[in-house]
């Protein structure tokens, strides 16, 4: 008995015979439905493509980083670096604070004018607590009033 399971095992049954034809006969056949998406494609790409000037328009633009010179927040609570609050070195303030990322240097500035360069911040620290720019300014000194120091 179980010599009989096992020839009919080894050879394939009618319903797979007849899979194995219909595939060949299908070979080399393409749906109508993807032909057509291909023709189309086809046409699409031998019209030539619409030039636009470009996306946005120049007052719409913000500068990329090579073209400003640095950044910079306000920073209204005491700064704790370290364990350390950080404090103005020639009037001892020690919050709203100015921070000036440029040039790949973090740089502090009171509210009375004194900056002083802190180097246990980077830029990247700069990146991850400035929110975006509201806005862009040609001189130091529109910044500084734009931000009311």
């Amino acid at each position: 008995m179980f010599h009989r399971i096992r020839r009919r095992a080894k050879e394939p049954s009618e319903a797979q015979r007849r899979f194995v034809e219909m595939a060949a006969k299908m070979q080399g056949q393409v749906p109508p439905a993807v032909e057509r998406a291909w023709a189309e494609r086809d046409r699409e790409r031998s019209e030539p493509a619409i030039v636009v000037d470009d996306f946005l328009p120049p007052e719409l633009r913000v500068p990329s980083h090579d073209q400003v010179d640095g950044t910079m927040m306000p920073w209204k609570q005491p700064l704790v670096l370290e364990g350390e609050m950080v404090a103005c070195s020639e009037c001892g303030a020690y919050r709203d604070w100015l921070i000036l990322s440029t040039r790949g240097q973090i740089w502090l500035r009171c509210r009375i004018g004194h900056q002083q360069q802190e180097t246990r911040l980077d830029t990247a620290w700069f990146n991850r607590n400035s929110g975006p720019a509201d806005a862009t300014h040609a001189t130091f000194e529109d910044c500084l009033r734009h931000l009311g120091h």
